[in-house]
């Protein structure tokens, strides 16, 4: 079966053809998160921030149309700059959906504390964030990506189930983390999962948590494990499952049965089946990918793309195309091969056996010797 998988894209696709894919991509991630502006909260400008990177979004794709000007014909340049002027007005359509009504001329002494301003909203709502249990205000190191903003970001006034909080916090309830435990959440509560802000910890989700599946979000994880394969083994895929900021780490990711965003990923492991898997701004990351889509790359380096371990096949994946080796690298527009990605030798592969009888922990198997098994040295 290896021979006859091709490890890289066809040289024939034409440059017209990869810059389609390109603005397809593109275009449908500026449309989503479009759609998301409504949810994005308010207070500290999040909904700002968020409108302004799909304004941003605007500008580049409409520079790449022009900068990929000399062998895009006419037409469907006319075609590119169509479609860019229809995102560009969906975007003030949104905006004015979001604009304050005009306000009376006249003012009263009292109010009535049901009926707040936008202002006043935006103001409890700040107030109120900085009690939430679990959350830090600093953002000092931190570049907001509406796309692969963490779900945990929503609006600061709507009130979290516990077991999300608690996986937001640091699992021992101390001051250091034990990497010789492993922590398993229940969401029982929850009908998402976020995970966020932890060093040195093991965290498998259990079974019970297949109905928290709607979403996924891992944040800001360094020298971690995480485990989401159980959840989704029988049924129950997450929708979709984003992680970003992750250093040092493996995560696996279970079933997928939408997007999987990648973004800011680094010397770490990835296995994941999905039906699209979209990474970003990632470099030295191993991926053991099922995904029925052609995997999509942007500002990568040195990613190394294996088919999914046996352990972590179901029926589905037997019967669905696996393209994990047709890797489109949207910043490599040419016809020779993309020197950010290769196939991962097999001699360099992870045995078998480490994913079945190591990575699900046991005695004398800490986070270190884990991830030591697995090729990630901490840093």
């Amino acid at each position: 079966m290896a021979s006859s998988v091709v490890t890289q894209p066809q040289p024939e696709v034409s440059l017209n053809e990869r810059f389609f894919r390109y603005f397809q991509h593109e275009a449908t991630a500026l449309q989503e998160q479009m759609d998301r502006l409504a949810d994005t909260a308010l207070a500290g400008g999040e909904r700002n921030d968020a409108i302004d990177h799909c304004l941003a979004g605007i500008a580049r794709l409409s520079h790449e149309v022009k900068d990929a000007s000399s062998y895009i014909p006419a037409y469907d340049q006319r075609t590119y700059g169509e479609a860019i002027k229809a995102l560009s007005e969906k975007l003030q359509k949104t905006r004015s959906a979001f604009a304050p009504r005009s306000k009376f001329s006249f003012k009263t002494r009292q109010k009535n504390p049901s009926a707040i301003s936008l202002t006043d909203a935006a103001e409890l709502a700040a107030q109120n964030r900085l009690r939430v249990p679990g959350h830090t205000s600093d953002t000092s190191g931190a570049n907001s990506s509406f796309i692969t903003s963490p779900a945990d970001a929503a609006s600061p006034a709507e009130e979290k189930p516990e077991a999300e909080l608690y996986a937001n916090k640091n699992l021992t309830g101390t001051g250091q983390e034990n990497s010789s435990a492993i922590r398993k959440p229940s969401f029982s509560n929850s009908t998402s999962v976020t995970i966020s802000n932890h060093t040195s910890v093991h965290i498998i989700l259990p079974s019970s948590a297949s109905h928290a599946t709607t979403s996924g979000t891992l944040s800001n994880l360094r020298h971690c494990i995480v485990d989401m394969s159980q959840p989704t083994s029988n049924g129950g895929p997450f929708a979709g499952l984003i992680l970003k900021n992750i250093k040092e780490s493996l995560i696996v990711c279970g079933q997928v049965s939408g997007p999987a965003h990648i973004t800011g990923v680094e010397n770490s492991v990835v296995a994941a089946a999905c039906r699209q898997f979209r990474m970003h701004s990632s470099k030295n990351v191993d991926v053991y990918l099922h995904c029925s889509s052609r995997p999509i790359i942007e500002d990568c380096e040195n990613i190394r793309f294996a088919p999914l371990p046996e352990v972590y096949i179901t029926k589905e994946h037997i019967q669905t195309q696996n393209q994990w080796s047709q890797v489109d690298d949207f910043k490599w527009l040419k016809s020779e091969p993309s020197p950010h990605w290769s196939v991962l030798p097999p001699e360099q592969k992870i045995r078998d056996g480490i994913w079945k009888d190591v990575v699900p922990g046991g005695p004398g198997l800490g986070v270190d010797e884990i991830l030591q098994a697995v090729a990630i040295a901490k840093a």
